[in-house]
């Protein structure tokens, strides 16, 4: 976890800027298709298909774009169906990945994932060499600035939270699944914004990556990410804010 508030800023800028070109639109667009298809499309009543759709408008995708989105996975209008699959594997320094993807095609994304890997320094592994070392959670990410940190504490901690944790950034609140929602709506009601909120894959273990290593690994995620079929990378890399900073900012 450590660095998460750092990096998760660092994604959401750059989010931002894959909107401009498309690429976060169709990512959230098979997203919220397959939420609705497997929950449902009443977004109060299917937190995934919540999420993506929060995720959505934070990045402007016009309603009517998630509505058809929504209507595709429920079978109110044509579309495609995507199988959703998680590959594993290794990047410099014994990082492990977990790469959660969306696909009509297994084949191709099999073959483009698995050139990414060898390309970039990383080695793709067997189902179930890493899935072991990560946890479904929800990820809340507040800036510093938008809160105190005894608000957030408090406020968190009494909704259910498991925990909550601070870097130079800001503040990461950890959630179970089931308690992720419910978290959310206790801090807006204190009126806490927050950068980023997320069900994801977290580790229970992470490995110190050196500043040689930091911008391999993070040039492995960043091109495995760039693939449409792939919705998230989840890694167990610890990376120093500074570092990450530094190495995002070479890399823009």
């Amino acid at each position: 976890m450590s660095g998460h508030s750092k990096w998760a800023t660092i994604k959401h800028k750059k989010s931002k800027a894959d909107a401009a070109r498309g690429r976060a639109f169709s990512k959230l667009i098979r997203e919220i298709t397959t939420a609705a298809r497997i929950g449902g499309g009443d977004i109060e009543a299917n937190p995934r298909l919540r999420s993506a759709v929060e995720a959505a408008k934070a990045i402007n995708m016009p309603a009517e774009n998630i509505e058809r989105a929504i209507k595709r996975g429920t079978g109110e209008l044509p579309g495609v169906t995507y199988e959703e699959i998680f590959y594993e594997g290794y990047a410099p320094g014994g990082v492990a990945l977990l790469v959660r993807v969306l696909t009509d095609n297994k084949n191709r994304t099999t073959a483009e994932i698995r050139h990414v890997f060898d390309k970039y320094g990383g080695s793709m592994g067997a189902a179930g060499c890493v899935a072991w070392q990560f946890k479904p959670k929800g990820l809340i990410v507040i800036e510093k600035g938008k809160a105190d940190e005894d608000t957030v504490l408090s406020v968190a901690l009494e909704a259910g939270a498991d925990d909550v944790q601070t870097d130079s950034a800001g503040y990461t609140v950890v959630t179970s699944v089931e308690n992720f929602e419910g978290v959310k709506r206790q801090l807006k009601a204190a009126g806490i914004e927050w950068l980023n909120a997320e069900l994801t894959q977290v580790a229970t273990n992470t490995v110190p990556v050196s500043e040689a290593d930091a911008p391999k690994v993070l040039k492995l995620i960043e091109m495995l990410e760039e693939l449409e079929e792939v919705q998230q990378v989840y890694a167990n890399f610890d990376i120093p804010d500074e570092v990450l900073e530094r190495v995002s900012s070479a890399g823009s």
